[in-house]
């Protein structure tokens, strides 16, 4: 969605990104310092790996404690900010779409598994693997031997893969999700987040997906314990939360952003679900 500040990592205390892909040790960015960044959006893959350190990390307005041994992935679009204490240690990687798309069409699919959880709490003796991965990785990307972007894809792709084994489906306790079951949830939310402003109808959807509204219904309450329509209004919801509180835009302009030609529809569902109008969740959440 446009109108959100969107940040190329070139503020204080945030590296460049050039090119497609990068790898930076987390201690000489802080500097004996707090990293402190206030509420923002990406346009490329976002992954923070805290080997020691602690802080907070609010991402889509869900706040998460920073603990030794976490990591915190976010696709480009969603918003957040983050304190990171002095102190902490790990690695932070950013990386366009395109870098590792370009690998493999394993790689794009554990990618595609991954992006809908933020969060992942690893324990000390299984956060080695992934430690050693990471060193090797911003060894590559400091001294640029020959084949190192090569190296780097490999590096990034063991990593998904120990996020892929740590990542809990949230599932009901007794259903155990089929692959075409979940392929098709994951194709549903990548569609929601791109064409909300212009699709809002569960319909709309299922023509894209080649699935009968039962087949779509049965794949979100099973796998989400949501119906598509819930999922429809919740992204429509967020998406209003993040312009309201990044952005000074009018409540009517956030509106028109979002698809809505009449202000007060929008205002009303916003209410029906947030029990607040937008200029008073703004308001309160200042």
């Amino acid at each position: 969605m446009e109108n959100i500040p969107i940040r190329n990592i070139n503020g204080q205390n945030e590296p460049q990104l050039a090119g497609s892909y990068a790898i930076r040790d987390i201690a000489p960015l802080l500097m004996n310092s707090d990293m402190v960044q206030d509420l923002h959006r990406h346009d490329f893959f976002y992954i923070l790996i805290v080997e020691k350190g602690s802080g907070q990390h609010e991402i889509d307005f869900k706040n998460y404690e920073i603990k030794d041994y976490s990591v915190f992935m976010m696709r480009p679009g969603q918003v957040h900010q983050l304190d990171l204490k002095s102190g902490s240690t790990g690695y932070l990687i950013q990386f366009k779409t395109d870098f590792l798309y370009a690998h493999n069409n394993a790689s794009q699919n554990h990618l595609t598994k991954l992006i809908q959880f933020n969060f992942y709490q690893f324990e000390r003796d299984t956060f080695g693997k992934i430690n050693s991965t990471l060193s090797e990785a911003l060894n590559e990307y400091t001294t640029k031997e020959k084949g190192y972007q090569e190296v780097l894809k490999a590096n990034l792709s063991i990593l998904l893969i120990e996020l892929l084994r740590k990542r809990q489906y949230k599932v009901l306790p007794t259903v155990s999700p089929s692959p075409y079951a979940q392929e098709k949830l994951e194709q549903f939310l990548e569609l929601v987040e791109s064409n909300i402003r212009t699709q809002k109808q569960v319909s709309q959807y299922t023509e894209l997906l080649h699935l009968s509204s039962y087949q779509l219904s049965t794949i979100t309450k099973t796998l989400l314990n949501k119906t598509p329509s819930e999922i429809i209004n919740d992204y429509i919801i967020l998406e209003a939360k993040r312009q309201l509180l990044a952005t000074s835009n009018q409540v009517s302009q956030i509106a028109y952003n979002l698809g809505y030609e009449d202000p007060s529809y929008f205002i009303r569902l916003f209410k029906k679900h947030t029990s607040f109008s937008p200029e008073t969740f703004r308001k309160n959440a200042k």
